[in-house]
């Protein structure tokens, strides 16, 4: 078993904070340039995919790849990114992945065949897995625990957050303005700027001295890889389907795998005494539902203002504008309240305006307006996340010690990526069950008609679904913090 956080052993051997040289200010600058450079690249793509398809020439199954190879290297390899870092200096590794996400997204806008635009976008999904992680134990080991590291969180939270709506606005404006490729080639002077002045801001953090856990690294990397699969092959061919069974199947063997090598080696690339801590593991649960509801809107909102609404894609892109500025704004105001009302006060106050806003877009119809029923829902999940995903963080980074740091951050990551890959399997098939249902209750009905129809009763069954993941993230905030059983004993 390995070492519990407190023993001598884990102590002598626990490398000290990441340092900064006097611009601890500057210095998150920089990380977090990187990070928006790299959430944004999840969503910045949705908009540019018919052009993209034109001009490249994908088939229709073949585009969905743009998404999924991204989405597949990145989510499979964030546990080993996380754990490299600890091991070999989170500012080396940083450095590493900036450097072949941004070489990437070059190949990638360069790209005049459908595969090598495919082979750019799993290299910017490893570059990806590589930086992230590290950005997260930068902060968290630039900045002591208390106000200063807090308002950090908040920050960084802002960005990921609102970095994800954003990339649907820049999508919108690049793909109207300009030419799909831009939507790659802007990741290039971010990332050289990156690149050049991290190392005059950023200290090396001491490393991990130890063996890297190979086999921790290949059965983890297999395992994330083979159930992220599954999840977007569930998306586009089924539940049922031999391939999805075939990856849910290999990635249950790998992670069991994983789990008991883990919990045998004194290296482990995921420590599982992360897991010791109720209201640590409720955070990433937690997380890992807000994600699946949020990903899930935007997917489905992006296709209503266009289908339904109309729009363009540069207004369609702006739609979602109130949602990044409510995020942006609303998380620099977050760590200013968890002194006061503390982490898990603000969590439940955060998300009764996430369950409302997504349930009142549940109730989306052919004649809703985006002034009557998109823009409310917009400002009251942007004001929810903004306020709960503050101190989600903070959970899930409080009390660990800095030679796990890399580790625990590469972990709330990991949630992030595969809530979104499940939030999405799951409601693009709730969707298509509603709206093959809609299509054949309507077979008398026009054409265009029924399709729109269709439409909007499958994109309202996802909401409807997404709203459910939300209410059982504050049931899960509720048990993991006690809350539930303090409001028992009250009454």
């Amino acid at each position: 078993m390995p070492a519990s956080p407190t023993s001598p052993a884990i102590a002598l051997r626990r490398p000290g904070p990441s340092r900064v040289r006097g611009h601890p200010g500057l210095a998150l600058i920089i990380m977090l340039s990187a990070q928006l450079m790299i959430i944004l690249d999840m969503t910045v793509v949705n908009i540019a995919l018919p052009h993209i398809q034109a001009g490249l020439h994908f088939s229709t199954d073949g585009l969905s790849w743009v998404l999924n190879a991204y989405t597949l290297t990145f989510g499979g390899l964030l546990l080993l990114g996380g754990r490299a870092g600890d091991i070999l200096g989170r500012r080396r590794v940083f450095l590493a992945g900036i450097t072949l996400f941004t070489v990437a997204s070059l190949a990638g806008g360069l790209a005049t065949q459908a595969w090598w635009l495919l082979a750019a976008r799993a290299l910017q999904g490893v570059g990806g897995a590589l930086a992230t992680p590290a950005v997260l134990a930068l902060v968290v080991g630039s900045f002591p625990e208390g106000r200063e590291r807090t308002r950090a969180l908040g920050v960084y939270s802002a960005v990921l957050m609102g970095g994800a709506s954003l990339g649907l606005v820049l999508g919108g404006l690049i793909t109207e303005w300009a030419s799909w490729r831009w939507v790659l080639f802007v990741n290039v002077p971010v990332g050289v700027l990156v690149v050049a002045v991290t190392p005059l801001f950023v200290t090396e953090s001491p490393r991990q001295p130890g063996r890297f856990d190979l086999a921790g690294a290949l059965t983890s990397t297999g395992g994330m890889t083979a159930l992220v699969y599954g999840f977007i092959r569930a998306a586009s061919d089924g539940w049922a389907d031999r391939m999805t069974l075939a990856a849910f199947g290999g990635a249950a063997v790998l992670l069991a795998a994983f789990l008991l090598t883990e919990s045998r080696t004194a290296h482990a690339i995921t420590p599982l005494r992360l897991f010791a801590s109720l209201s640590r593991s409720g955070s990433y649960l937690t997380r890992l539902l807000l994600v699946a509801g949020m990903f899930g809107m935007f997917f489905f909102l992006t296709q209503f203002v266009q289908e339904i609404l109309g729009l363009r894609p540069l207004l369609a892109g702006v739609a979602f504008l109130p949602l990044t500025v409510t995020v942006f704004a609303v998380s620099r105001l977050a760590p200013r309240l968890m002194p006061r009302f503390g982490s898990t006060r603000l969590m439940l106050a955060g998300m009764l305006p996430v369950i409302a806003g997504m349930a009142w877009l549940a109730q989306v119809n052919a004649g809703t307006s985006y002034l009557g029923g998109i823009l409310g829902p917009m400002l009251l999940l942007g004001t929810g996340m903004g306020v709960v995903f503050v101190p989600l963080t903070t959970v899930s980074l409080a009390g660990v010690a800095p030679a796990d740091s890399g580790a625990a951050s590469s972990m709330v990551n990991v949630m992030q990526q595969l809530g979104g890959a499940l939030g999405l399997a799951i409601l693009v098939t709730v969707f298509g069950t509603a709206y093959r249902h809609a299509v054949a209750a309507g077979t008398t009905a026009p054409s265009v008609a029924l399709k729109n129809s269709a439409l909007v009763h499958g994109v309202s069954s996802a909401f409807t679904v997404a709203a459910v993941f939300d209410g059982c993230a504050l049931l899960v905030i509720l048990l993991s913090t006690g809350a539930l059983n303090g409001l028992i004993r009250r009454r």
